[in-house]
């Protein structure tokens, strides 16, 4: 079940569980949009991965399975990213 994360790992913004900004990636690393659009480049910096809009789970679900409250902050750094974005910036998501 997905945690729901609360925040983008880069920039810290709020991004609640109806949120259509958040984005995530395989592994559940989570960033808004913009982070993804403009910084990240499709490219996960965890994993090399793609990213993809995070399901909002139904309000009656949200009751019973709460979204974590555990923070993530992690902003990218631009020169360990460098190699990554490199690496998988030209290859789309389901050929890396």
């Amino acid at each position: 079940m997905l945690e729901i994360r609360p925040t983008c790992e880069n920039c810290n913004k709020a991004l609640l569980p109806d949120s259509i900004e958040a984005m995530i990636c395989t592994y559940e690393c989570t960033f808004c949009r913009d982070c993804v659009e403009h910084i990240l480049f499709n490219v996960c910096p965890n994993c090399g991965g793609g990213f993809e809009k995070r399901p909002i789970r139904p309000k009656k679900e949200l009751e019973k399975n709460s979204p974590t409250v555990v923070q993530v902050f992690k902003p990218v750094d631009p020169k360990k990213f460098k190699t990554v974005l490199e690496k998988f910036k030209k290859i789309q998501p389901e050929n890396r």
